[in-house]
């Protein structure tokens, strides 16, 4: 039992016999090795897969929109007619389009399951990002084409996979609904010779024979029981029956022959992609000050962390960390809003700035005329997600402050000391970077998928303001 082996059918063109190449497909690999695991999805949402292969009137376990949404294929697969795996169409995908803005999610999700065999995918007629991730899982893509019109939609195929980096070795066309009793004198004497003949030209890649039009194959979607028939048990009669096992056998030695698997590429990414992660939050979190500036409280330990509601960073990233929630907030209360008196964590005013802190990023740096940390004023200013500044203020940092009787060491200059100053001489080409994070897990923040945004926002406000974070 080798490996799964993934053919995707594909063109943007409807019309063409798509997902009947896809279904007769699955049943003719069967029958042609019955111990051959085979699994037919769909991303198209008329439900000839389910018409054909369902058992009974079983219940679905789920659908593609489930997989896609993380689902394990192990608890979505369906055992159907003629011993062919599948899993359910679904009438909601395009609710998910929106969130799903990679076209590896289909691969990974096939990657990570114990899938055996050959996988089909029949596509929507369009190169849509389910369409997309079809094609970036597949072994095999067979485009069938009927006409020029369909032979020009090929370019945006061949389009996709070289903007991937993907080998185009894998496409072939088919030439599909072939009229045979049509004619014609010249070079190409029919109408097959023509479709190919025109797919060479191009520099198209095709599988050996064609699929015919018939009468009889296409009665065998229209029944009183709604039901849909297969070539190989209601078609025999037909040339297309005879051209259906001869694709069969031309998929299932391509797969025997395969030695480097799409699967089997993706996982190995994913198992490097993992150790680079895993690597860089190590990395990330071991450049961390363990203490809070402003307060001393420890937050990182070895193999811990106490909750914290703050993370920053100075532009260079020579030094980060988290910051009490507390801390951070009476600071801002204090220098920003001029309050004077200590803020309860009860009070209305703390609700709103910590549900408002949430869309925001605060940035602290020097001004233009930086002396000495003994007379310096610093600029703190705060942006929303998309990167426009909501305010700044120039604030006076003081190495000791008054508040009513008491006297004592300043919060921002504790936090400004150890952040944009060397011994007292301010570093002019540095800010501090400070972003609210999830509390209940504060190291978030150092996995690559949440820290390159948090970078790419440091970047952008950076240029901004001219504080050009260094690469």
């Amino acid at each position: 039992m080798f490996e799964p082996y993934v053919v995707t059918v594909s063109s943007e063109k409807g019309g063409v016999g798509k997902t009947t190449l896809a279904t007769n497909l699955a049943i003719y690999l069967k029958a042609l090795n019955e111990e051959l695991p085979v699994t037919l999805f769909s991303f198209d949402n008329h439900f000839s897969v389910d018409r054909m292969f369902r058992l009974g009137r079983t219940k679905p376990k789920g659908d593609m929109l489930d997989l896609l949404c993380g689902t394990p294929l192990a608890d979505l697969l369906e055992l159907g007619e003629y011993g062919v795996q599948f899993i359910p169409s679904s009438r909601k995908l395009e609710s998910i389009a929106h969130r799903i803005n990679r076209c590896d999610v289909l691969a990974k999700a096939l990657a990570g399951s114990d899938l055996k065999g050959i996988i089909i995918i029949d596509t929507r007629p369009t190169l849509d990002i389910f369409t997309q991730n079809a094609l970036f899982a597949a072994d095999r893509v067979i485009v069938p084409v009927k006409d020029t019109p369909s032979l020009e939609n090929c370019r945006n195929l061949y389009d996709f996979f070289e903007d991937q980096g993907l080998s185009k070795r894998s496409l072939r066309l088919l030439p599909c609904l072939i009229d045979s009793r049509v004619h014609y004198d010249g070079p190409f004497k029919n109408a097959y010779q023509l479709v190919k003949g025109y797919a060479i030209n191009r520099g198209y890649r095709c599988l050996e024979g064609y699929i015919a039009k018939s009468p009889k194959v296409e009665s065998l979607n229209t029944n009183p029981e709604g039901k849909i028939y297969p070539v190989l048990t209601h078609g025999r009669g037909t040339n297309v029956h005879l051209q259906f096992a001869h694709l069969a056998r031309q998929v299932f030695i391509n797969a025997k022959e395969e030695t480097q698997r799409r699967l089997e590429q993706v996982r190995q990414e994913n198992e490097e992609i993992e150790q680079n992660r895993d690597k860089n939050f190590l990395t990330r979190r071991d450049l961390l000050l363990h203490d809070c500036l402003i307060c001393g409280r420890q937050l990182v330990h070895h193999n811990a962390m106490e909750p914290a509601s703050y993370f920053y960073t100075t532009s260079d990233g020579q030094v980060a960390g988290f910051l009490d929630e507390a801390c951070f907030c009476a600071l801002v209360f204090r220098h920003c809003y001029h309050t004077q008196k200590k803020i309860n964590a009860t009070d209305p005013l703390v609700d709103l700035f910590r549900e408002s802190a949430l869309r925001s990023y605060f940035i602290l740096g020097h001004t233009h005329d930086s002396v000495t940390a003994g007379t310096h004023n610093l600029l703190f200013y705060r942006f929303d997600e998309e990167g426009f500044e909501i305010s700044h203020k120039s604030i006076e940092l003081r190495k000791t402050e008054t508040r009513f009787l008491n006297k004592g060491p300043s919060a921002l200059y504790r936090l400004a000391s150890k952040t944009l100053f060397h011994e007292d001489t301010p570093i002019k080409e540095r800010f501090l970077f400070i972003r609210r994070i999830n509390s209940e897990f504060p190291e978030d923040i150092l996995l690559d998928e949440n820290y390159a945004q948090l970078d790419a926002a440091m970047h952008y406000i950076g240029s901004k303001l001219s504080l050009n974070p260094m690469d």
